[in-house]
C-alpha cells in the first residue's frame, strides 16, 4: 500500500479502485478523504455470514431478481463506500467490475463493531440515504443482539424499526424475510 503513503492532494474515485486489494483492512473514500477500517473479528464475520446466507435463502424463495454480496464497493455522490453486505440488481451486478453505483443497490447493511459504530451510527446512513439507497439495515451486537430495519423517508434520511434477539423480525422489503437477531451470534 505503498500508493497511499506518497499520495498527494484529495483521493479520487479512479485512486482509490487503483489500489491493490487489501484483505486486512477496508478502505472507503468520503468527500476526497480516505476511511480506513481494520478486517472485522469473529463475531462480526459470524453475523456476516449468517445474515448473507438467510438473506440469500429469502431472495430466492421470493424469486427477486438480485445477488447478495459481502463487502463490495459500492460508488455513492460523495465516493465509495464498502458495506458489510449489499443485495444488488441481478443484472446490474452481471455487468459490474470492480464497483456497483448506488441506484443499482436496493440494500445495504452494517454490523456495527467498535471501530466502526460511530460511521455505522451516522455517517453512513447519511450518505446512503443521499445515494438514494431505499433500505439501510445495522446489526448491533453488543450488548445483545440487535437488528434496526431502516427505509428511506421523503426527507432523505431511515426511518427504523428496531428488533431484539429472542424476537423474530418479520419484514416484508425489500423481499420477505424472518429472523431472529439473536441467530446471527449462536448457533
Amino acid at each position: 500500500m505503498s500508493v497511499a503513503h506518497s499520495h498527494i492532494g484529495p483521493w479520487t474515485l479512479d485512486d482509490v479502485l487503483a489500489l491493490d486489494e487489501d484483505s486486512t483492512q477496508r478502505i472507503e473514500l468520503v468527500g476526497g478523504q480516505l476511511m480506513m477500517s481494520p478486517a472485522p473479528g469473529l463475531a462480526h464475520q459470524r453475523a456476516s455470514h449468517r445474515l448473507h446466507n438467510l438473506l440469500e435463502q429469502a431472495a430466492e424463495a421470493a424469486g427477486a431478481e438480485v445477488e447478495v454480496f459481502e463487502a463490495i464497493n459500492i460508488i455513492v455522490p460523495d465516493g465509495l463506500l464498502i458495506p458489510d453486505l449489499a443485495v444488488v440488481d441481478a443484472s446490474a451486478a452481471g455487468e459490474a467490475v470492480t464497483a456497483v453505483a448506488a441506484h443499482d443497490v436496493l440494500m445495504v447493511v452494517e454490523i456495527a463493531s467498535p471501530s466502526t459504530r460511530v460511521t455505522d451510527r451516522k455517517l453512513k446512513p447519511a450518505l446512503y440515504a443521499a445515494a438514494g439507497i431505499e433500505h439501510y439495515w445495522r446489526i448491533e451486537l453488543e450488548p445483545a443482539p440487535r437488528f434496526l430495519a431502516g427505509r428511506r423517508t421523503r426527507g432523505g434520511s431511515y426511518a427504523d424499526d428496531e428488533h431484539l434477539a429472542g424476537a423474530v423480525a418479520r419484514l416484508a422489503e425489500p423481499f420477505p424475510i424472518t429472523f431472529d437477531p439473536g441467530s446471527l451470534i449462536r448457533r
